[in-house]
């Protein structure tokens, strides 16, 4: 059993920065791939990016490519997503999750993912 726990989320205006990290308990978060997710207000949620479980690939989505950086440091359990450029479409509540894929290129679809942290809300203003 894997407990994730977001936090960095706030209020930043159009062009700014955020780090949003993600605390995982127990001893196997090494041997999880971790990704993000968003959900804005009446949308579904949506993949933003993933790593696998040792960090030695990553996948984004087109939406956030060049601007948000996903990365992880096993040694302190945490994930950390760096969101540079933020525009008011990245307005939404932000997930991660931890995925049992032990495969190259992580998975990028949210049914894929067995534990899910209770979100974080980043709003960005215009």
């Amino acid at each position: 059993q894997v407990q994730l726990v977001e936090s960095g989320g706030g209020l930043v205006q159009a062009g700014g920065s955020l780090r949003l990290s993600c605390a995982a308990s127990g001893r196997t978060f090494s041997s999880y791939a971790m990704g993000w997710f968003r959900q804005a207000p009446g949308k579904e949620r949506e993949f933003v990016d993933a790593i696998n479980w040792s960090g030695s690939n990553t996948i984004y989505a087109d939406s956030v490519k060049g601007r948000f950086t996903i990365s992880r440091n096993n040694a302190k359990n945490t994930m950390y997503l760096h969101m540079n450029s933020l525009q008011p479409e990245d307005t939404a509540v932000y997930y991660c999750a931890g995925s049992t894929y032990r495969t190259y290129s992580p998975p990028t679809g949210a049914g894929e993912y067995d534990y899910w942290g209770q979100g974080t809300q980043v709003t960005v203003s215009s």
